[in-house]
């Protein structure tokens, strides 16, 4: 996603990343990453709140699904995407979805 930055930046878009773990996890992760330059927001109490709100939480295992989502201005979902545990995310169909809302 950072490699994208100044793309989502042009298209007055906020990345956000959201999952059930502590903010220590995620501190850990960003540091393992190098840094991360988008906020991480933890889901973790009451846990999975959000990933429920938005239908991708997996109760049987304890998380949600690796999901993306876009919002609109209004905090519409517009466009969402799951993926399997291990796949990588298409940043290109994020940004397609993105330029999509702008021209409607």
């Amino acid at each position: 996603m950072q490699a994208y930055a100044g793309k989502f930046e042009e298209l007055d878009a906020q990345v956000l990343g959201i999952s059930c773990d502590t903010i220590p996890s995620h501190k850990a992760f960003a540091k393992e990453c190098g840094g991360i330059d988008f906020p991480l927001l933890s889901d973790f109490w009451p846990h999975g709140e959000v990933a429920r709100a938005l239908g991708v939480f997996l109760e049987d295992a304890g998380h949600p699904r690796r999901s993306v989502f876009v919002l609109d201005q209004d905090g519409v979902v517009r466009w969402a995407y799951h993926a399997a545990a291990a796949e990588q995310r298409d940043v290109t169909q994020i940004l397609a979805a993105l330029e999509a809302i702008q021209r409607s």
